[in-house]
């Protein structure tokens, strides 16, 4: 698969970056190209790269020039009706922090399910198995900050 991905004959899925960059020891932001970082970086929607799950039911954009590695991430997501994303934890020490700009969504973090609905925001800890979860009937919307421990760097 890694042949084909180094080949451009295959796009991964989010969730095969995400194993990459956990096998690496590396933040999720270091598997995506990017431009060279300057002062002022305009990311225009419309060339925006959106990686998407397998099913096609969860997005994620990068909201950050993804240049290189660092320790603090910024994402959109966006999940149809009834999408379940199950994500691989992250390093020891990960910190997620996410917010519900629209929709209602469920969080499964910490050995709970968290019920979010507009405006509410979330921090948890991302260093073991957690899961997005749209409980709307229309699509939701979040976005999310990742922090890696220093360590990742």
């Amino acid at each position: 698969m890694l042949n084909q991905i180094e080949l451009a004959k295959s796009t991964p899925t989010i969730k095969l970056l995400w194993k990459i960059a956990r096998a690496l020891e590396v933040p999720f932001s270091a598997l995506i190209e990017g431009e060279p970082g300057r002062d002022t970086t305009v990311l225009r929607v419309a060339s925006a790269r959106r990686l998407t799950s397998s099913d096609g039911a969860f997005s994620s954009r990068a909201l950050f020039p993804t240049d290189g590695p660092r320790r603090t991430e910024f994402y959109e997501l966006r999940m149809r009706p009834h999408g379940v994303e199950h994500a691989e934890p992250h390093a020891p020490g990960t910190r997620e922090n996410l917010v519900v700009a629209e929709g209602l969504v469920e969080i499964d973090a910490g050995g709970a399910r968290h019920a979010l609905g507009p405006g509410d925001a979330i921090l948890f800890e991302a260093g073991q198995p957690h899961a997005y979860r749209n409980a709307g009937e229309g699509e939701a919307v979040m976005y999310l900050v990742i922090t890696y421990p220093e360590s990742t760097r």
